[in-house]
Protein backbone atom coordinates (compact mmCIF):
# COMPACT_ATOMS: atom_id res chain seq x y z
CA UNK A 1 0.00 0.00 0.00
CA UNK A 2 1.28 1.70 -0.28
CA UNK A 3 0.17 3.79 0.07
CA UNK A 4 0.39 3.74 -0.40
CA UNK A 5 3.00 4.95 -2.28
CA UNK A 6 2.87 1.33 2.75
CA UNK A 7 2.84 0.41 -0.66
CA UNK A 8 -0.02 -1.84 -1.74
CA UNK A 9 2.26 -2.18 1.05
CA UNK A 10 5.09 -5.33 3.21
CA UNK A 11 4.76 -8.56 3.16
CA UNK A 12 4.76 -11.84 1.75
CA UNK A 13 2.67 -14.83 1.51
CA UNK A 14 3.70 -18.34 2.17
CA UNK A 15 0.63 -19.34 0.44
CA UNK A 16 2.04 -19.85 -2.94
CA UNK A 17 5.18 -21.51 -2.27
CA UNK A 18 7.75 -21.37 -4.69
CA UNK A 19 8.95 -24.59 -6.51
CA UNK A 20 11.66 -24.01 -8.98
CA UNK A 21 12.38 -25.91 -12.01
CA UNK A 22 15.72 -27.73 -12.62
CA UNK A 23 17.71 -24.99 -13.36
CA UNK A 24 19.82 -24.93 -16.69
CA UNK A 25 22.45 -22.03 -17.52
CA UNK A 26 21.25 -19.00 -16.23
CA UNK A 27 20.12 -16.68 -18.76
CA UNK A 28 19.12 -13.04 -17.85
CA UNK A 29 17.13 -10.80 -20.29
CA UNK A 30 18.79 -7.46 -21.89
CA UNK A 31 17.27 -3.82 -21.16
CA UNK A 32 14.83 -2.51 -23.62
CA UNK A 33 17.81 0.07 -24.94
CA UNK A 34 18.48 0.39 -29.00
CA UNK A 35 22.02 1.00 -28.40
CA UNK A 36 25.34 0.17 -26.98
CA UNK A 37 26.15 1.35 -23.34
CA UNK A 38 29.16 3.10 -23.93
CA UNK A 39 27.58 5.74 -25.50
CA UNK A 40 25.67 9.03 -23.67
CA UNK A 41 22.37 9.09 -23.27
CA UNK A 42 20.31 12.27 -23.40
CA UNK A 43 16.75 13.80 -22.59
CA UNK A 44 13.92 13.16 -24.78
CA UNK A 45 10.35 13.33 -24.94
CA UNK A 46 10.18 15.66 -22.14
CA UNK A 47 10.76 19.12 -21.56
CA UNK A 48 13.29 20.11 -19.46
CA UNK A 49 11.04 21.42 -16.74
CA UNK A 50 10.07 18.19 -15.81
CA UNK A 51 13.12 17.43 -14.13
CA UNK A 52 11.70 19.43 -10.90
CA UNK A 53 8.66 17.73 -10.14
CA UNK A 54 10.70 16.16 -7.28
CA UNK A 55 11.46 18.80 -4.27
CA UNK A 56 14.12 17.14 -1.72
CA UNK A 57 13.70 16.33 2.19
CA UNK A 58 16.23 15.44 4.53
CA UNK A 59 15.31 12.49 6.42
CA UNK A 60 15.88 12.75 10.16
CA UNK A 61 15.00 11.89 13.23
CA UNK A 62 16.06 12.11 16.82
CA UNK A 63 18.68 9.12 17.67
CA UNK A 64 20.15 10.74 20.96
CA UNK A 65 18.43 8.52 23.38
CA UNK A 66 19.65 5.26 21.44
CA UNK A 67 22.47 3.47 23.12
CA UNK A 68 25.78 2.20 20.98
CA UNK A 69 24.60 -1.00 20.41
CA UNK A 70 21.06 0.20 18.68
CA UNK A 71 22.83 3.09 16.75
CA UNK A 72 25.73 0.71 15.52
CA UNK A 73 22.09 -1.98 14.61
CA UNK A 74 20.56 1.03 12.79
CA UNK A 75 23.73 1.60 10.65
CA UNK A 76 23.66 -2.31 9.90
CA UNK A 77 20.14 -1.74 8.18
CA UNK A 78 20.27 0.71 6.12
CA UNK A 79 23.43 -1.26 5.13
CA UNK A 80 21.31 -4.05 4.46
CA UNK A 81 18.87 -1.58 2.44
CA UNK A 82 21.29 -0.72 0.56
CA UNK A 83 22.03 -3.90 -1.55
CA UNK A 84 17.80 -4.29 -1.10
CA UNK A 85 18.46 -1.27 -3.32
CA UNK A 86 21.04 -2.59 -6.05
CA UNK A 87 18.68 -5.53 -6.30
CA UNK A 88 15.33 -3.32 -6.87
CA UNK A 89 17.62 -2.06 -10.15
CA UNK A 90 18.15 -5.26 -11.06
CA UNK A 91 14.46 -5.84 -11.33
CA UNK A 92 13.48 -3.17 -12.95
CA UNK A 93 15.87 -2.58 -15.26
CA UNK A 94 18.77 -4.29 -15.59
CA UNK A 95 21.53 -2.51 -16.79
CA UNK A 96 24.58 -1.81 -14.53
CA UNK A 97 23.65 1.03 -12.72
CA UNK A 98 27.33 2.56 -12.22
CA UNK A 99 27.71 2.26 -16.11
CA UNK A 100 23.99 3.46 -17.00
CA UNK A 101 24.19 6.41 -14.84
CA UNK A 102 28.05 7.60 -16.04
CA UNK A 103 26.58 7.46 -19.18
CA UNK A 104 23.94 10.42 -18.43
CA UNK A 105 26.81 13.60 -18.60
CA UNK A 106 23.88 15.69 -17.78
CA UNK A 107 23.71 16.53 -13.58
CA UNK A 108 20.39 17.05 -13.64
CA UNK A 109 19.02 14.25 -16.34
CA UNK A 110 21.22 11.59 -14.05
CA UNK A 111 19.46 12.75 -11.18
CA UNK A 112 16.10 12.33 -12.94
CA UNK A 113 17.18 8.76 -14.14
CA UNK A 114 18.55 7.64 -10.40
CA UNK A 115 15.25 9.06 -8.81
CA UNK A 116 13.19 6.50 -11.85
CA UNK A 117 15.59 3.54 -11.21
CA UNK A 118 16.07 3.84 -15.13
CA UNK A 119 15.00 5.06 -18.18
CA UNK A 120 10.99 5.69 -17.78
CA UNK A 121 9.37 8.42 -15.59
CA UNK A 122 7.48 6.39 -13.09
CA UNK A 123 4.53 9.41 -12.73
CA UNK A 124 4.36 9.62 -16.43
CA UNK A 125 3.25 6.20 -17.55
CA UNK A 126 6.70 5.22 -17.93
CA UNK A 127 7.43 6.99 -20.91
CA UNK A 128 11.27 7.07 -21.68
CA UNK A 129 12.96 10.08 -21.27
CA UNK A 130 16.23 9.30 -22.69
CA UNK A 131 17.59 8.67 -26.52
CA UNK A 132 18.19 4.94 -26.87
CA UNK A 133 15.26 3.45 -25.05
CA UNK A 134 11.90 1.93 -26.07
CA UNK A 135 9.07 1.53 -23.98
CA UNK A 136 9.32 -0.15 -20.81
CA UNK A 137 8.64 -4.09 -20.53
CA UNK A 138 5.29 -4.63 -18.59
CA UNK A 139 7.42 -7.73 -16.62
CA UNK A 140 10.39 -5.31 -16.01
CA UNK A 141 12.90 -8.01 -15.73
CA UNK A 142 10.91 -10.34 -13.81
CA UNK A 143 10.44 -12.51 -17.17
CA UNK A 144 11.70 -12.87 -20.71
CA UNK A 145 10.94 -9.34 -22.43
CA UNK A 146 8.91 -11.67 -25.67
CA UNK A 147 7.23 -13.90 -23.11
CA UNK A 148 3.34 -13.19 -23.38
CA UNK A 149 1.25 -13.75 -20.85
CA UNK A 150 -0.32 -16.80 -22.96
CA UNK A 151 2.71 -18.77 -23.11
CA UNK A 152 3.48 -18.42 -19.48
CA UNK A 153 -0.33 -19.55 -18.28
CA UNK A 154 0.33 -22.45 -20.86
CA UNK A 155 3.42 -23.05 -20.02
CA UNK A 156 4.73 -25.91 -17.38
CA UNK A 157 6.26 -23.52 -15.08
CA UNK A 158 5.50 -24.94 -11.32
CA UNK A 159 5.66 -21.44 -9.92
CA UNK A 160 4.31 -19.28 -12.55
CA UNK A 161 2.56 -17.47 -10.33
CA UNK A 162 4.89 -17.07 -7.41
CA UNK A 163 5.98 -14.13 -5.73
CA UNK A 164 9.95 -15.47 -5.14
CA UNK A 165 11.15 -16.13 -8.37
CA UNK A 166 12.51 -14.77 -11.85
CA UNK A 167 11.35 -16.45 -15.13
CA UNK A 168 13.93 -17.67 -17.68
CA UNK A 169 14.36 -19.39 -21.09
CA UNK A 170 16.43 -22.01 -21.24
CA UNK A 171 18.64 -22.70 -24.82
CA UNK A 172 15.94 -24.06 -26.41
CA UNK A 173 13.42 -21.46 -25.56
CA UNK A 174 12.13 -23.14 -22.83
CA UNK A 175 10.40 -21.04 -19.92
CA UNK A 176 11.89 -22.35 -16.69
CA UNK A 177 11.74 -20.72 -12.96
CA UNK A 178 14.94 -19.56 -10.77
CA UNK A 179 14.31 -18.92 -6.71
CA UNK A 180 15.78 -14.87 -6.16
CA UNK A 181 17.80 -16.66 -3.27
CA UNK A 182 19.82 -18.88 -6.38
CA UNK A 183 19.48 -16.21 -8.89
CA UNK A 184 20.83 -12.92 -6.59
CA UNK A 185 22.16 -15.53 -4.22
CA UNK A 186 25.75 -12.83 -3.53
CA UNK A 187 23.33 -10.24 -2.83
CA UNK A 188 21.07 -12.03 -0.47
CA UNK A 189 23.78 -14.25 1.10
CA UNK A 190 25.09 -10.28 2.14
CA UNK A 191 21.79 -8.97 3.78
CA UNK A 192 21.40 -12.25 5.49
CA UNK A 193 24.12 -12.18 7.24
CA UNK A 194 23.84 -8.13 7.93
CA UNK A 195 20.46 -8.84 9.94
CA UNK A 196 21.57 -11.35 11.46
CA UNK A 197 24.68 -9.36 13.11
CA UNK A 198 22.44 -6.27 13.48
CA UNK A 199 20.28 -9.01 14.99
CA UNK A 200 22.98 -9.22 17.85
CA UNK A 201 22.94 -5.64 18.69
CA UNK A 202 19.35 -5.81 19.45
CA UNK A 203 17.77 -4.75 22.49
CA UNK A 204 14.63 -5.57 21.95
CA UNK A 205 14.18 -9.77 21.72
CA UNK A 206 11.31 -9.73 19.88
CA UNK A 207 12.79 -7.58 17.51
CA UNK A 208 16.23 -9.68 17.29
CA UNK A 209 14.49 -13.08 16.52
CA UNK A 210 12.36 -11.22 13.94
CA UNK A 211 15.62 -10.62 12.33
CA UNK A 212 17.05 -14.11 12.70
CA UNK A 213 13.75 -15.04 11.13
CA UNK A 214 13.88 -12.55 8.18
CA UNK A 215 17.50 -13.48 7.00
CA UNK A 216 16.08 -16.78 7.00
CA UNK A 217 13.38 -16.13 4.81
CA UNK A 218 15.77 -14.38 2.10
CA UNK A 219 17.71 -17.74 1.70
CA UNK A 220 15.31 -19.91 2.02
CA UNK A 221 12.27 -17.78 -0.08
CA UNK A 222 10.00 -18.83 2.83
CA UNK A 223 8.74 -15.57 4.62
CA UNK A 224 5.52 -16.26 6.43
CA UNK A 225 7.71 -17.51 9.80
CA UNK A 226 9.00 -13.75 9.80
CA UNK A 227 5.82 -12.45 9.42
CA UNK A 228 4.16 -14.19 12.12
CA UNK A 229 7.29 -13.26 14.33
CA UNK A 230 6.79 -9.60 12.36
CA UNK A 231 2.92 -8.90 13.91
CA UNK A 232 4.29 -10.36 17.32
CA UNK A 233 6.42 -7.25 18.06
CA UNK A 234 5.15 -4.83 19.85
CA UNK A 235 7.91 -2.78 22.30
CA UNK A 236 10.45 -2.03 19.33
CA UNK A 237 11.62 1.46 19.17
CA UNK A 238 12.83 0.43 15.69
CA UNK A 239 11.71 -1.21 12.95
CA UNK A 240 12.77 -2.75 9.32
CA UNK A 241 10.34 -3.62 6.28
CA UNK A 242 12.37 -5.59 4.61
CA UNK A 243 12.44 -8.35 1.45
CA UNK A 244 11.02 -8.95 -1.60
CA UNK A 245 7.47 -7.33 -1.05
CA UNK A 246 4.90 -5.24 -2.95
CA UNK A 247 3.99 -6.65 -6.81
CA UNK A 248 3.50 -2.72 -8.38
CA UNK A 249 6.40 -3.20 -10.62
CA UNK A 250 5.10 -6.94 -12.01
CA UNK A 251 2.78 -4.86 -14.54
CA UNK A 252 2.84 -7.77 -16.44
CA UNK A 253 0.60 -10.17 -14.26
CA UNK A 254 1.53 -8.58 -10.60
CA UNK A 255 2.47 -11.76 -9.30
CA UNK A 256 6.17 -11.15 -8.48
CA UNK A 257 7.38 -8.94 -5.93
CA UNK A 258 10.03 -6.70 -5.71
CA UNK A 259 12.69 -5.73 -3.29
CA UNK A 260 12.32 -2.73 -0.95
CA UNK A 261 13.14 -1.42 2.86
CA UNK A 262 12.27 1.29 4.89
CA UNK A 263 14.39 1.72 8.46
CA UNK A 264 12.15 3.49 11.37
CA UNK A 265 11.80 4.90 14.35
CA UNK A 266 8.81 5.31 16.17
CA UNK A 267 7.07 8.12 17.83
CA UNK A 268 5.69 6.87 20.60
CA UNK A 269 3.43 10.01 21.60
CA UNK A 270 1.90 9.72 18.31
CA UNK A 271 1.63 5.56 18.31
CA UNK A 272 -0.15 5.78 21.81
CA UNK A 273 -3.40 7.93 20.07
CA UNK A 274 -3.95 5.63 17.41
CA UNK A 275 -3.71 2.54 19.57
CA UNK A 276 -7.39 2.09 19.66
CA UNK A 277 -8.42 2.25 15.99
CA UNK A 278 -7.95 -0.99 15.32
CA UNK A 279 -10.59 -3.22 17.57
CA UNK A 280 -13.18 -1.39 15.73
CA UNK A 281 -12.42 -3.32 12.33
CA UNK A 282 -14.76 -6.19 12.85
CA UNK A 283 -17.46 -4.01 13.91
CA UNK A 284 -17.15 -2.17 11.08
CA UNK A 285 -16.75 -5.15 8.75
CA UNK A 286 -20.27 -6.31 9.18
CA UNK A 287 -21.51 -2.40 8.29
CA UNK A 288 -19.90 -2.44 5.38
CA UNK A 289 -22.65 -1.50 2.04
CA UNK A 290 -22.68 -4.33 0.18
CA UNK A 291 -24.28 -7.83 0.31
CA UNK A 292 -23.59 -9.79 3.19
CA UNK A 293 -21.69 -12.90 1.51
CA UNK A 294 -18.82 -9.86 0.22
CA UNK A 295 -17.66 -9.03 4.07
CA UNK A 296 -18.43 -13.06 5.51
CA UNK A 297 -14.58 -12.60 6.49
CA UNK A 298 -13.90 -11.84 9.77
CA UNK A 299 -10.86 -9.51 9.67
CA UNK A 300 -8.21 -9.36 12.52
CA UNK A 301 -8.29 -6.87 15.58
CA UNK A 302 -5.20 -6.76 17.12
CA UNK A 303 -3.33 -5.49 14.15
CA UNK A 304 -1.28 -1.93 15.35
CA UNK A 305 -1.42 1.47 14.83
CA UNK A 306 1.99 2.96 14.83
CA UNK A 307 3.30 6.30 14.02
CA UNK A 308 7.11 6.10 12.31
CA UNK A 309 9.96 8.47 11.59
CA UNK A 310 11.14 6.87 8.58
CA UNK A 311 14.83 6.86 8.19
CA UNK A 312 16.06 5.49 5.18
CA UNK A 313 13.93 4.22 1.97
CA UNK A 314 15.20 1.43 -0.19
CA UNK A 315 14.60 0.04 -3.73
CA UNK A 316 10.87 -0.20 -4.81
CA UNK A 317 10.02 2.40 -1.53
CA UNK A 318 11.96 5.07 -3.12
CA UNK A 319 11.51 4.44 -7.35
CA UNK A 320 9.53 7.39 -7.92
CA UNK A 321 6.42 8.26 -5.59
CA UNK A 322 7.41 7.70 -2.22
CA UNK A 323 4.99 5.81 0.59
CA UNK A 324 4.01 7.54 2.98
CA UNK A 325 2.23 4.76 5.18
CA UNK A 326 2.49 0.84 5.25
CA UNK A 327 -0.20 -2.15 5.59
CA UNK A 328 1.74 -5.12 6.44
CA UNK A 329 2.12 -8.11 5.66
CA UNK A 330 0.35 -9.31 2.64
CA UNK A 331 0.15 -12.96 3.30
CA UNK A 332 -3.62 -13.49 3.22
CA UNK A 333 -3.28 -16.31 6.23
CA UNK A 334 -1.37 -13.66 8.38
CA UNK A 335 -4.00 -11.46 7.67
CA UNK A 336 -7.07 -13.02 8.57
CA UNK A 337 -5.12 -15.21 11.65
CA UNK A 338 -3.53 -11.73 12.94
CA UNK A 339 -4.65 -8.74 10.95
CA UNK A 340 -1.87 -6.22 9.79
CA UNK A 341 0.48 -3.73 11.18
CA UNK A 342 -0.05 -0.13 10.07
CA UNK A 343 2.71 2.24 9.91
CA UNK A 344 2.31 5.71 9.53
CA UNK A 345 5.89 7.82 8.15
CA UNK A 346 4.75 10.96 9.72
CA UNK A 347 7.94 13.14 8.90
CA UNK A 348 7.44 11.80 5.08
CA UNK A 349 3.78 12.75 5.34
CA UNK A 350 4.34 16.30 6.94
CA UNK A 351 6.78 16.88 3.92
CA UNK A 352 3.75 16.14 1.48
CA UNK A 353 1.11 18.00 2.88
CA UNK A 354 3.11 21.31 3.49
CA UNK A 355 4.92 20.89 -0.02
CA UNK A 356 2.30 19.69 -2.01
CA UNK A 357 -1.13 19.45 -0.76
CA UNK A 358 -1.60 22.84 0.70
CA UNK A 359 -0.28 24.52 -2.42
CA UNK A 360 -2.49 22.59 -4.42
CA UNK A 361 -5.61 23.39 -2.20
CA UNK A 362 -4.60 27.11 -3.15
CA UNK A 363 -4.72 26.40 -6.84
CA UNK A 364 -7.64 24.04 -7.48
CA UNK A 365 -10.29 24.08 -4.40
CA UNK A 366 -12.77 27.20 -3.83
CA UNK A 367 -11.78 29.68 -1.43
CA UNK A 368 -14.53 28.89 1.36
CA UNK A 369 -13.25 25.08 1.91
CA UNK A 370 -9.57 25.48 2.03
CA UNK A 371 -9.80 25.89 5.80
CA UNK A 372 -10.64 22.32 5.73
CA UNK A 373 -7.52 21.17 4.10
CA UNK A 374 -5.79 20.23 7.54
CA UNK A 375 -2.46 18.13 7.97
CA UNK A 376 -4.93 15.80 11.04
CA UNK A 377 -7.28 15.00 8.40
CA UNK A 378 -4.55 14.39 5.94
CA UNK A 379 -2.83 12.13 8.34
CA UNK A 380 -6.48 10.37 9.20
CA UNK A 381 -7.54 9.77 5.84
CA UNK A 382 -3.57 8.03 4.94
CA UNK A 383 -3.97 6.02 8.19
CA UNK A 384 -7.02 4.71 7.79
CA UNK A 385 -6.56 3.63 3.86
CA UNK A 386 -3.95 1.37 5.40
CA UNK A 387 -6.49 -0.15 8.06
CA UNK A 388 -9.09 -0.29 5.61
CA UNK A 389 -7.02 -2.89 3.43
CA UNK A 390 -7.94 -5.23 6.39
CA UNK A 391 -11.77 -4.94 5.42
CA UNK A 392 -13.90 -6.40 2.24
CA UNK A 393 -12.60 -9.85 1.25
CA UNK A 394 -9.33 -11.69 0.45
CA UNK A 395 -10.42 -15.02 -1.03
CA UNK A 396 -13.12 -15.14 -3.60
CA UNK A 397 -16.37 -16.25 -3.51
CA UNK A 398 -16.81 -17.47 -6.90
CA UNK A 399 -13.73 -20.77 -6.19
CA UNK A 400 -11.12 -17.99 -8.20
CA UNK A 401 -8.55 -18.43 -5.32
CA UNK A 402 -7.40 -15.22 -4.24
CA UNK A 403 -8.65 -11.60 -4.93
CA UNK A 404 -4.49 -11.00 -6.14
CA UNK A 405 -4.60 -14.11 -8.20
CA UNK A 406 -7.86 -13.50 -9.71
CA UNK A 407 -7.50 -9.87 -10.72
CA UNK A 408 -4.14 -10.65 -11.65
CA UNK A 409 -2.20 -7.00 -13.39
CA UNK A 410 -5.50 -5.14 -11.80
CA UNK A 411 -5.36 -6.26 -8.27
CA UNK A 412 -2.93 -3.92 -6.59
CA UNK A 413 -5.06 -0.63 -8.14
CA UNK A 414 -8.38 -1.99 -7.23
CA UNK A 415 -7.29 -2.75 -3.76
CA UNK A 416 -5.69 0.77 -3.59
CA UNK A 417 -8.79 2.22 -4.41
CA UNK A 418 -10.92 0.27 -2.09
CA UNK A 419 -8.66 1.28 0.93
CA UNK A 420 -9.05 4.72 -0.11
CA UNK A 421 -12.91 4.25 -0.36
CA UNK A 422 -13.41 2.66 2.86
CA UNK A 423 -10.69 4.64 4.77
CA UNK A 424 -12.99 7.47 4.22
CA UNK A 425 -15.82 5.41 5.15
CA UNK A 426 -14.09 4.35 8.33
CA UNK A 427 -13.59 7.72 9.17
CA UNK A 428 -17.08 8.78 8.65
CA UNK A 429 -18.69 5.87 10.84
CA UNK A 430 -15.67 7.07 13.44
CA UNK A 431 -16.79 10.43 13.40
CA UNK A 432 -20.59 9.30 14.30
CA UNK A 433 -19.44 7.61 16.73
CA UNK A 434 -17.60 9.56 18.88
CA UNK A 435 -14.07 8.07 18.57
CA UNK A 436 -12.74 10.12 16.53
CA UNK A 437 -12.51 13.82 17.86
CA UNK A 438 -10.04 16.05 15.82
CA UNK A 439 -11.90 17.85 12.95
CA UNK A 440 -15.23 18.18 11.16
CA UNK A 441 -16.35 15.52 8.13
CA UNK A 442 -16.18 18.66 6.38
CA UNK A 443 -12.09 18.49 7.06
CA UNK A 444 -11.88 14.88 5.93
CA UNK A 445 -14.06 14.75 2.47
CA UNK A 446 -12.54 18.11 1.36
CA UNK A 447 -9.05 17.09 2.25
CA UNK A 448 -9.43 13.62 0.60
CA UNK A 449 -10.75 15.70 -2.37
CA UNK A 450 -7.64 17.53 -2.47
CA UNK A 451 -5.60 14.08 -2.32
CA UNK A 452 -7.11 13.09 -5.70
CA UNK A 453 -5.35 16.24 -7.30
CA UNK A 454 -2.01 14.86 -5.48
CA UNK A 455 -2.10 10.98 -6.32
CA UNK A 456 -3.28 11.40 -9.68
CA UNK A 457 -0.32 13.08 -10.76
CA UNK A 458 1.30 9.66 -10.49
CA UNK A 459 0.25 8.65 -13.87
CA UNK A 460 -1.00 5.33 -15.16
CA UNK A 461 1.70 3.23 -14.52
CA UNK A 462 1.04 3.45 -10.67
CA UNK A 463 -1.30 1.46 -9.23
CA UNK A 464 -2.49 4.18 -6.39
CA UNK A 465 -2.55 6.89 -9.32
CA UNK A 466 -5.05 4.44 -11.74
CA UNK A 467 -7.31 4.46 -8.44
CA UNK A 468 -7.45 7.94 -8.12
CA UNK A 469 -8.33 7.93 -11.90
CA UNK A 470 -11.26 5.91 -11.27
CA UNK A 471 -12.46 7.30 -8.51
CA UNK A 472 -11.95 11.53 -9.73
CA UNK A 473 -14.05 9.77 -12.52
CA UNK A 474 -16.73 7.98 -10.51
CA UNK A 475 -16.83 10.97 -8.28
CA UNK A 476 -17.45 13.04 -11.06
CA UNK A 477 -20.14 11.49 -13.03
CA UNK A 478 -22.09 11.13 -9.40
CA UNK A 479 -21.64 14.55 -8.73
CA UNK A 480 -19.90 14.49 -5.36
CA UNK A 481 -18.58 17.84 -6.54
CA UNK A 482 -18.37 20.53 -8.70
CA UNK A 483 -15.99 23.05 -10.87
CA UNK A 484 -16.83 26.50 -11.26
CA UNK A 485 -15.56 28.57 -14.58
CA UNK A 486 -12.02 29.99 -12.97
CA UNK A 487 -11.42 25.82 -12.66
CA UNK A 488 -11.89 25.46 -8.61
CA UNK A 489 -13.38 22.73 -7.21
CA UNK A 490 -15.81 22.53 -4.28
CA UNK A 491 -17.06 19.43 -2.57
CA UNK A 492 -21.25 18.28 -2.33
CA UNK A 493 -21.09 17.42 0.96
CA UNK A 494 -24.32 14.85 0.54
CA UNK A 495 -23.53 13.46 -2.94
CA UNK A 496 -19.80 12.77 -1.79
CA UNK A 497 -21.26 10.42 0.75
CA UNK A 498 -23.44 8.80 -1.61
CA UNK A 499 -21.20 8.06 -4.09
CA UNK A 500 -18.51 7.14 -1.44
CA UNK A 501 -21.09 4.14 -0.70
CA UNK A 502 -21.84 3.71 -4.32
CA UNK A 503 -18.00 3.20 -4.83
CA UNK A 504 -17.35 1.04 -1.99
CA UNK A 505 -20.19 -1.67 -3.26
CA UNK A 506 -19.11 -1.53 -7.27
CA UNK A 507 -15.58 -2.31 -5.76
CA UNK A 508 -16.30 -4.98 -3.25
CA UNK A 509 -18.67 -6.50 -5.24
CA UNK A 510 -15.74 -7.29 -7.99
CA UNK A 511 -13.11 -8.27 -5.74
CA UNK A 512 -15.47 -10.56 -4.06
CA UNK A 513 -16.77 -12.43 -7.47
CA UNK A 514 -12.94 -12.23 -8.44
CA UNK A 515 -14.72 -10.01 -12.05
CA UNK A 516 -11.30 -9.67 -14.01
CA UNK A 517 -13.40 -8.30 -16.92
CA UNK A 518 -15.32 -5.85 -14.71
CA UNK A 519 -12.41 -4.58 -13.75
CA UNK A 520 -10.74 -4.27 -17.02
CA UNK A 521 -14.13 -2.36 -18.28
CA UNK A 522 -13.84 -0.28 -15.28
CA UNK A 523 -10.23 0.53 -15.35
CA UNK A 524 -10.74 1.49 -19.29
CA UNK A 525 -13.73 3.53 -18.81
CA UNK A 526 -12.88 5.08 -15.74
CA UNK A 527 -9.06 4.95 -15.15
CA UNK A 528 -7.50 7.41 -17.52
CA UNK A 529 -7.17 11.50 -17.08
CA UNK A 530 -9.56 13.34 -19.26
CA UNK A 531 -9.18 16.52 -20.90
CA UNK A 532 -10.67 18.93 -17.73
CA UNK A 533 -8.50 17.29 -15.51
CA UNK A 534 -5.65 17.28 -17.54
CA UNK A 535 -5.39 21.11 -18.26
CA UNK A 536 -6.01 21.43 -14.25
CA UNK A 537 -3.15 19.25 -14.08
CA UNK A 538 -0.96 21.72 -16.06
CA UNK A 539 -1.95 24.59 -13.51
CA UNK A 540 -0.35 22.98 -10.64
CA UNK A 541 2.74 22.12 -13.01
CA UNK A 542 2.65 25.70 -13.97
CA UNK A 543 2.90 27.02 -10.10
CA UNK A 544 5.91 24.79 -9.38
CA UNK A 545 3.90 22.86 -7.68
CA UNK A 546 6.41 19.28 -6.97
CA UNK A 547 4.49 16.39 -7.74
CA UNK A 548 6.88 13.88 -5.00
CA UNK A 549 9.35 14.36 -2.76
CA UNK A 550 13.03 12.54 -2.97
CA UNK A 551 15.77 12.50 -0.28
CA UNK A 552 18.69 13.37 1.19
CA UNK A 553 19.46 10.59 3.19
CA UNK A 554 21.68 7.83 4.78
CA UNK A 555 23.99 7.33 7.90
CA UNK A 556 25.62 10.76 7.78
CA UNK A 557 22.26 12.64 7.35
CA UNK A 558 21.88 10.59 10.43
CA UNK A 559 25.06 11.32 12.11
CA UNK A 560 26.16 7.62 12.22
Amino acid sequence: MKLSKLSHALMLTGLLGLTACSEPAKQTSAPAAKETSTQSYTLTNAERSRLGIYTEVSLTSDLSHFSANQKQMIAKLIDASKIMDDLFWKQAFGMDKAAFLANINDAEVRQFADINYGPWDRLNGDKPFLTGFEEKALGAEFYPHDMTKEELNGSTVKDKNGLYSVVRRDDKGQLYSVPYSDFYKKEIDEVAKLLREASVLAEDKEFANYLTLRADALVNNDYQPSDFAWMDMKNNPVDIVIGPIETYEDQLFGYRAAFESYVLVKDLAWSERLAKFAAFLPELQKDLPVDAKYKQETPGSDADLNAYDVIYYAGHSNAGSKTIAINLPNDEQVQLEKGTRRLQLKNAMRAKFDKIMVPISEQLIVPSQRQHITFDAFFANTMFHEVAHGLGIKNTITNKGTVRQSLQEHASALEEGKADILGLYMVEQLLKKGEITEGTLEDYYITFMAGIFRSVRFGASSAHGKANMIRFNFFKEQGAFSRNAEGLYEVDMEKMAKAMENLSRLILTIQGDGDYERVSALIASHGEIKAELASDLEKLAKANIPVDVTFKQGKAVLGL
